[in-house]
């Protein structure tokens, strides 16, 4: 019995994303033969290993600065098959410099500023003619909420054809634009606040039961009651013209 909760342990992408929309995505992808693929901000690169299944001329790398996520990306290639074709670094997203034929960044823009800069700064690693996946946050209220629970950068952020004009305005052709349903959503803050609620249930009486029950409820208390319906996120497949 572990004597802290689980470190996303009961979530399968660190992103509102269910099966079925990840694989349509990585099959997506694999279409257009890429030889190189870079996933920054990669968690423990569970979109990453899924395309480079679909793509099996493919080569990856995943990048990301939390050695217990890279780890768990390590385990999950050697499960299914893919050393040697893929590599977990320890590596910020501002330090990259060698351009991909797909690059991915899923939920990362924070990795290099805001959503222009993080843009900006991904088209440089996209070879001409290659394509960027790029999953970001997006505000579009459908229904009530209380703007008091809802963080101000997040109710800054653009609505989906808002993100797509940032993306048209930094020389990207948009390939393919959808976002996160509601399910997918509740499925997503399920699953984040699991880790403290199973832990809960079988550790109420230890001394950081307190801090962990708190911090739980006011997260549920801000989902439920506040950015519910008006957070979304954005699925961007994006090409960078040649020439």
């Amino acid at each position: 019995m572990s004597d802290e909760p689980a470190f996303y342990g009961h979530l399968t992408f660190n992103a509102p994303l269910s099966d079925g929309r990840a694989d349509a995505i990585a099959a997506r992808l694999a279409a257009a033969a890429p030889a190189t693929v870079l996933d920054v901000g990669c968690g423990w690169g569970e979109l990453l290993l899924r395309v480079l299944a679909a793509a099996p001329g493919a080569r990856g790398t995943g990048v990301d600065t939390d050695d217990r996520v890279l780890a768990r990306g390590r385990d999950a290639a050697v499960d299914r098959g893919l050393v040697g074709r893929v590599a977990f670094d320890d590596i910020a997203g501002r330090d990259l410099s060698e351009p991909a034929d797909l690059v991915m960044c899923v939920g990362s823009t924070h990795a290099f500023g805001d959503t222009p800069d993080a843009l900006a700064a991904l088209q440089k690693l996209v070879r001409p003619g290659g394509r960027l996946l790029f999953g970001d946050g997006i505000w579009q209220e459908r229904g009530p909420v209380d703007r008091d629970l809802v963080w101000d950068d997040v109710l800054a952020q653009p609505d989906l054809g808002g993100l797509v004009d940032l993306a048209v305005d930094t020389g990207f052709r948009p390939l393919w634009v959808e976002a996160a349903d509601a399910d997918e959503w509740d499925a997503f803050e399920s699953g984040f606040l699991a880790d403290s609620e199973e832990w809960l249930m079988t550790h109420a009486d230890h001394p950081d039961a307190p801090k962990i029950r708190a911090q739980a409820d006011e997260h549920r208390r801000r989902w439920l009651h506040g950015y519910r319906n008006g957070l979304g996120f954005g699925y961007l497949t994006l090409g960078v013209p040649v020439g």
